[in-house]
């Protein structure tokens, strides 16, 4: 049986794959699945930059929506959704793409991931539990800088397995993860959109300005008054940093200013992890050639044998 064509656009946020995996997708006859771990949640969605119904321009999208933020959407659960996916958009004659920064998840569908199965160890497992979420994601890039730069430092389920599978296999993490044989079913494509890092924190800045003007601030609280502070898909980059203001010990400003600032460390994150662990085909973003250029990439990619 032939490999499935795939077509993978990533990069840090606010780059741009939105918009070029639209123009794509409708030159291409695609549908897109997001590989973004957030915007699965719903009532996340300027916090996120959830893709609007109206930015879709009728390009149907999956995994956009799909679970409540109470109920975890693991790396595990998103390859087999994907995988699922990917096979049912082939299936129906359209060209799957996949796009979002989530460089774990995006990996772990085209490599057979390991997703630390292995024994427990819990009195050891008890040990980090008593540690709060800060001093166990530093332990964590301490010892696997790949996977710190990959698991938020309030999804302390993940960085205590990650530290307890370190413990039991002698291993990194990241090491343990994946395995570096493409599986035989796919034949992805990793195109990569790129910026220079002061024009792409200008972006990060003046994105999270008009999240502030669609109402972030707003979903930020109602999401705080149902007592969903404590989740971990609440905890992320654009959620947390308004609690303090909500509690009286920020202003807004403060609030806004830490978002930009830890968007812009995320982007940085993301970027050396996909550089690092993917062989990815870069595209400079923001010019008149970018999607010529993505186009022209595509399409040598599909008509190769």
């Amino acid at each position: 049986m032939s490999k499935i064509p795939v077509i993978v656009i990533v990069g840090p946020t606010a780059v741009g794959k939105t918009s070029l995996s639209i123009e794509l997708a409708k030159k291409l006859d695609g549908e897109i699945i997001s590989g973004d771990s957030m915007q699965v949640y719903r009532g996340l969605d300027i916090g996120t930059a959830k893709i609007t119904p109206e930015e879709m321009d009728g390009i149907k999208h999956y995994l956009i929506d799909v679970t409540e933020p109470s109920a975890p959407f693991t790396a595990a659960k998103f390859q087999a959704e994907t995988r699922k996916w990917i096979e049912a958009i082939h299936g129906a004659g359209k060209l799957p793409i996949i796009v979002g920064g989530t460089g774990l998840y995006i990996q772990s569908v085209f490599y057979d991931y390991d997703f630390g199965n292995s024994s427990e160890d819990k009195t050891y497992r008890a040990e980090l539990e008593r540690l709060d979420n800060t001093v166990l994601w530093q332990m964590l890039e301490q010892k696997d800088p790949e996977s710190a730069a990959q698991i938020h430092e309030n999804n302390k389920r993940r960085v205590i397995r990650a530290l307890e599978v370190m413990h039991l296999t002698g291993k990194p993490f990241s090491e343990y993860q994946v395995h570096n044989e493409l599986n035989a079913t796919y034949k992805p494509l990793f195109l990569g959109l790129d910026l220079d890092r002061e024009l792409l924190y200008e972006r990060i800045n003046q994105r999270v300005n008009l999240m502030f003007e669609q109402g972030l601030v707003l979903e930020a609280k109602q999401l705080y008054d149902q007592n969903l502070a404590d989740v971990p898909a609440i905890r992320g980059i654009g959620y947390k940093e308004l609690f303090p203001y909500f509690e009286g010990r920020s202003s807004l400003e403060e609030a806004k200013e830490l978002i930009q600032k830890n968007s812009r460390h995320f982007a940085k994150r993301q970027l050396t992890w996909f550089r690092n662990r993917m062989d990815i085909d870069w595209i400079q973003a923001g010019t008149s050639t970018t999607e010529t250029e993505a186009m022209n990439k595509v399409t040598t990619f599909l008509s190769a044998k």
